[in-house]
């Protein structure tokens, strides 16, 4: 008689694990934190929201972001929890939904503080979990995950703009958050891998390669992105208005969306024929370029080239440099540089404040200097960086 064999485990379809990553990140990005931005306007107007209580608003996303991102760095057990990722989206649906049920400041920052730590632990949770999942498979389905947040943008800014025209800020929100919850339930089976922490770089410390000065340099390169990136996402669309007015403004933020759809693939595609650090060097310096372009060129036609460049790039800096930092098999890898480039957008706002009084334009050439100087970090990357790596599993 023959022993009985236990069933082979169930494995999950990588292209599962991408629709379910994709989805994820759609609610815990491109819709938890980023729809306040076509939001924004509404609430000033109609709700009477200042321009000192909005910005309160998103730096109070910003610190939220933060600490999600150190929860991730302080227990690592919470990356590798499905039961973490489902709480944080249940929670991010809350938020949006609970916006338009007060007028109270202090309720709103609560409630975008909470919203900022439920987007980061879904997004350091559930990249962890695509990472890991698609290790084996072409790299290029990382990037049409990834793609999840630009189609989150988009949607949501389509959604705010349709609203708009008919209805309140309230209905604003609540239709965001059903947007939300819809992607929610879609990424509800995504599994973090329960030995994430092998394939992340939390092997013993004896088989660890010394890959430290590459990452610090990383960490510094995604740092400046951080504050570079959040000076344009929160200034790209006010400045594009005061030098082309009409609604070209708001239509441009879904224009970043758009553009920020298939980028990611299109990155993790190029990776296939050059280097990923030399990638995300030619990425920062385009995205440089295009923040700046409004500031130094007026007109429909370089807003229009600018929020192409942005939306082409922000989310394949994330998609590479994280790529990066898990090849680099250092402990916590995504959560870390989460942390430093939420840090980076929590300084954003801070440095360019003082600019504010002359316009948009010196923020944007300022924003344009810090991802120049991510430029700078990502060529120390470039040296002699080890290619090499021996992965934990095979990559196609």
């Amino acid at each position: 008689m023959h022993a009985s064999t236990p069933p082979p485990p169930r494995t999950t379809s990588p292209w599962a694990i991408v629709a379910q990553g994709a989805a994820a990140l759609a609610a815990g990005m491109g819709v938890g934190r980023f729809v306040y931005t076509p939001i924004l306007p509404l609430m000033r107007d109609q709700a009477g929201l200042s321009a000192g209580l909005g910005a309160n608003l998103a730096t109070a996303n910003f610190i939220g972001y933060l600490l999600g991102a150190l929860v991730g760095i302080a227990a690592p057990a919470v990356v590798r929890s499905a039961a973490a990722l489902r709480g944080s989206l249940v929670v991010l649906v809350g938020t949006l939904a609970l916006m338009p049920a007060t007028h109270d400041g202090a309720a709103w920052f609560v409630l975008r503080l909470v919203a900022g730590a439920a987007s980061a632990l879904t997004f350091v949770i559930a990249v962890s979990a695509m990472l890991t999942g698609l290790r084996a498979h072409a790299h290029h389905l990382v990037g049409w995950a990834f793609g999840g947040v630009g189609a989150g943008i988009a949607l949501s800014g389509l959604l705010v703009v349709a609203v708009e025209a008919a209805a309140t800020w309230q209905a604003a929100w609540l239709t965001c958050a059903a947007l939300a919850a819809v992607l929610a339930a879609l990424a509800w089976p995504l599994a973090p891998h329960r030995h994430a922490a092998e394939h992340s770089g939390t092997a013993q410390p004896a088989d660890r390669p010394r890959t430290h000065r590459w990452f610090v340099a990383l960490l510094a390169s995604y740092t400046f992105e951080g504050i570079g990136y959040i000076i344009a996402g929160t200034f790209l669309v006010a400045a594009i208005q005061e030098g082309v007015p009409g609604r070209l403004g708001g239509g441009a933020w879904i224009v970043v969306g758009l553009a920020a759809l298939p980028s990611c693939a299109v990155w993790t595609r190029l990776a296939r024929r050059w280097s990923r650090p030399a990638l995300l060097l030619a990425a920062l310096i385009i995205q440089a370029v295009g923040i700046a372009l409004p500031a130094v060129v007026g007109g429909p036609v370089p807003a229009l080239v600018s929020a192409v460049l942005f939306g082409a790039t922000f989310m394949g800096v994330s998609t590479i440099a994280l790529s990066i930092g898990t090849h680099l098999r250092v402990p916590r890898a995504v959560a870390l540089l989460t942390a430093g480039y939420s840090a980076g957008q929590i300084l954003g706002p801070l440095l360019a404040a003082p600019l504010l009084s002359h316009g948009y334009h010196r923020a944007l050439l300022l924003g344009s200097v810090m991802v120049a100087l991510a430029g700078a970090a990502a060529a120390a990357v470039c040296v002699r960086f080890p290619h090499h790596l021996a992965p934990a599993a095979p990559a196609a």
